[in-house]
């Protein structure tokens, strides 16, 4: 057996996900929502920072700031494998994670199980 069992012909080289993670597959803090909204921060990558291609893809189009989803489909790679490589990211202070909040008031509680103690009754 040569090199071929590691290509696909329609696919293309065949990498599993942890190859491209190190092994990782849990992020450093909090969980990375998919309306999180991702950005590079300008700084310049240090010396002692080899990054990977994948890295430097995800920093080239995070440029402008980006949904996780559309940041996601851009690089076309698995959700779980993105995440990791956005939290090496964010580790090295390259690109900052937003999360998303509530535009204008925000419901009370009380409205809000009335509302579905309402649709219940339907």
């Amino acid at each position: 057996m040569g090199d071929d069992r590691w290509l696909d012909g329609d696919a293309g080289p065949v990498v599993r996900p942890y190859t491209l993670t190190r092994g990782r597959t849990r992020l450093r803090d909090d969980v990375l929502d998919l309306i999180s909204v991702v950005e590079a921060t300008g700084l310049p990558v240090p010396p002692r920072l080899r990054l990977d291609p994948e890295h430097r893809r995800l920093l080239a189009i995070s440029r402008g700031s980006i949904t996780f989803a559309d940041l996601t489909s851009e690089i076309d790679l698995p959700v779980g494998v993105v995440r990791v490589l956005v939290d090496d990211l964010r580790a090295e202070n390259l690109l900052r994670v937003l999360k998303p909040t509530p535009a204008g008031d925000v419901p009370d509680e009380l409205v809000l199980r009335k509302l579905l103690n309402g649709l219940r009754a339907l």
